[in-house]
């Protein structure tokens, strides 16, 4: 057996030959490196895994490519294949699971970016703690692509991600995707900024302020700037700042303005305040829960994704 880095600790997929999971993750990954960063693994005992596999099914699976390697037709074919199989896999392990009324998973692993984290892992996490004492609960921080890459290396159960974040579709044959909320973006002004006090305002209100915004060519960027456009104004950016926290203070030491999401909380103590946009070109983020399919049929996994819908939605009026 090869030794794993020190990762989160993992589910035991029993009846699946972990072999296969490393080869669908080379799959998605595309390199030796990159499979053993999501695995958790060593590059050496990837590539070791891959040859035990190939020679437990007298089939070649990868070869040479370069300095790398590439999946063979056979290995492309065997992985398409068990995509249901996986599915099929998931469904049963939690038929199992939910047919005993004392045995509940021993772990789920949850994984999202930074604000979900505090906003909607955290408190979703402590209120399964609190209904299954038993429970153990993992919460890992990641951007969008790797919670997918995670799910699919079966180190993560739920993923919630920001859907303009992710690099490349979602392959629909490995994992589905369930809307948790639309969260709007809103303003955040100086505390003694003329508009500070109002109820909602429009962006072409806001053109003659000095911006901060993340930098060109990110996602965030692009969706101020989409914004921008649909209201038919031009902003003034002065400040390129890409943590949500720093933002926060630039705003609150009278320097520009921001958009800030709903689910993001304020830490400073008053001096900035958040204020709705209105109109059809307020910006928003689709949030999204993210999980194997079949794996829904887990019920504690079921609880937790009603769990953060339904924290995901408080979320939706300002506080």
């Amino acid at each position: 057996m090869h030794r794993r880095t020190a990762d989160p600790p993992e589910k035991e997929t029993a009846l699946l030959d972990h072999r296969l999971i490393v080869l669908r993750t080379f799959a998605a990954r595309e390199t030796i490196a990159a499979t053993a960063e999501a695995l958790g693994y060593s590059p050496s005992a990837v590539s070791a895994q891959l040859r035990e596999y190939q020679r437990a099914l007298g089939v070649r699976l990868t070869v040479r490519d370069g300095r790398g390697l590439r999946l063979t037709a056979a290995g492309a074919a065997l992985v398409e294949r068990t995509d249901d199989l996986v599915a099929l896999w998931e469904e049963t392990h939690a038929a199992v699971r939910n047919a005993d009324q004392h045995l509940t998973p021993a772990v789920i692993r949850l994984g999202g970016f930074s604000t979900a984290t505090s906003s909607l892992l955290s408190p979703v996490a402590a209120g399964l703690k609190a209904t299954h004492p038993g429970l153990d609960v993992h919460i890992v921080e990641a951007d969008p692509a790797r919670c997918v890459d995670l799910l699919i290396a079966d180190r993560l159960d739920i993923a919630v991600i920001v859907a303009i974040q992710m690099t490349h579709e979602l392959d629909e044959q490995k994992v589905e995707q369930i809307p948790l909320v639309d969260d709007p973006l809103d303003v955040l002004l100086p505390a003694d900024h003329p508009l500070a006090a109002r109820t909602s305002v429009g962006l072409d209100e806001l053109t003659g302020d000095p911006w901060i915004t993340d930098r060109p060519g990110t996602p965030y960027r692009a969706l101020f700037v989409s914004a921008f456009a649909a209201a038919g104004a031009t902003p003034r950016v002065v400040h390129q700042v890409s943590d949500w926290g720093s933002q926060e203070s630039l705003v609150s030491d009278g320097l520009g303005i921001a958009f800030i999401p709903r689910l993001m909380p304020l830490y400073g103590g008053g001096r900035a305040v958040r204020v709705p946009l209105d109109g059809p070109q307020a910006p928003s983020r689709r949030i999204l829960a993210v999980l194997r399919r079949g794996a829904r049929a887990h019920t504690v996994f079921a609880e937790a994704l009603d769990a953060l819908r339904t924290t995901a939605e408080a979320t939706r009026t300002p506080s």
